[in-house]
């Protein structure tokens, strides 16, 4: 027997809400996969273990609560579709973390948006209007503006993470089809439970320990961050549609950006800050707008009663 799944809602603020929390969250899972990266450890650990503690943490946390339910799904090759598109997302942005900083790999993934206004006509039938077009539009400005290829400042391993932005792209699309399909809890265990199965054959063939205590510490409190921040996302995919909510997922540039000075020492030039302030622009002008429209909405609902 499956859960009761809670169903689509719009209430885009809170959908919005919900994205930035998540985003603070993946903030320590970023941090601590970059972290093994410069250590040494092998990609293939790395994505394996971050999995690994995701899927044992989400087990210990749901299945005294929900026992065989949590198994259950309404659609399980979406699912597991889904649970691909999200190792492949993860695999890609570690490996583009060994060549370069946060702060230009979360900025080429945030190419995601675009494709996503572009996937979710055809996928999902949401209607994306030129003012919203026109904002995303202004917000690859601002990445173009971080990446500036055609200079020396642009590397090949940036493709990397626009492979990682297009499988990135297809997640945020099937999270929306799941919501109101699956609850969450059972999203995140076909999340944690794909990846893992997929690795087994090559998690072990190359595996190194960490060396220091602080290292010990961000091997297992990836697997924490990546559930708690996804299993976020999946519930605000519930309240709006991914058209919506990417551009806020543009956000997350500035933790990152404070974390790469921070921790790694490798401070954003002015070209990043500028990019940054455009999307941020970006961003919040389609979260004004979608206030204004519900807003209306709410006017027309109440005047015909």
């Amino acid at each position: 027997m499956a859960h009761a799944v809670l169903p689509v809602e719009s209430r885009a603020n809170l959908g919005i809400m919900l994205v930035l929390a998540s985003q603070l969250v993946l903030l320590v899972l970023d941090v601590s996969a970059k972290w093994l990266s410069v250590e040494g450890l092998p990609t293939s650990e790395i994505v394996s273990v971050r999995y690994g503690m995701h899927l044992i943490l989400l087990l210990l946390l749901f299945l005294p609560v929900s026992g065989s339910r949590l198994f259950v799904s309404n659609n399980w090759k979406l699912e597991v579709l889904r649970g691909m598109c999200l190792l492949a997302t993860t695999g890609l942005n570690f490996l583009a973390m060994r060549y370069l900083p946060l702060t230009v790999t979360s900025a080429i993934q945030f190419t995601s948006p675009l494709m996503i206004c572009a996937m979710s006509g055809p996928l999902l039938g949401d209607k994306v209007g030129w003012r919203r077009w026109m904002a995303i539009g202004v917000g690859f400005l601002g990445i173009l503006v971080i990446v500036r290829p055609g200079t020396e400042a642009f590397q090949p391993a940036a493709l990397l993470s626009l492979g990682c932005a297009f499988f990135l792209a297809l997640f945020s699309i099937m999270t929306r089809k799941l919501a109101g399909v699956d609850t969450a809890q059972t999203q995140q265990f076909y999340a944690g439970a794909t990846p893992v199965i997929l690795l087994l054959p090559i998690a072990f063939t190359d595996w190194a320990w960490p060396s220091q205590p602080i290292s010990w510490l961000a091997f297992f409190i990836m697997g924490a961050a990546g559930l708690g921040g996804h299993y976020l996302n999946s519930v605000a995919h519930r309240f709006a549609s991914p058209a919506i909510l990417a551009p806020f997922s543009y956000l997350s540039l500035v933790y990152l950006s404070l974390a790469s000075w921070l921790i790694f020492q490798q401070p954003p030039d002015q070209w990043f800050i500028l990019g940054v302030c455009i999307i941020v622009s970006s961003g919040l002008f389609i979260w004004l707008r979608e206030r204004a429209l519900a807003k209306a909405e709410s006017a027309v609902e109440v005047g015909e009663r």
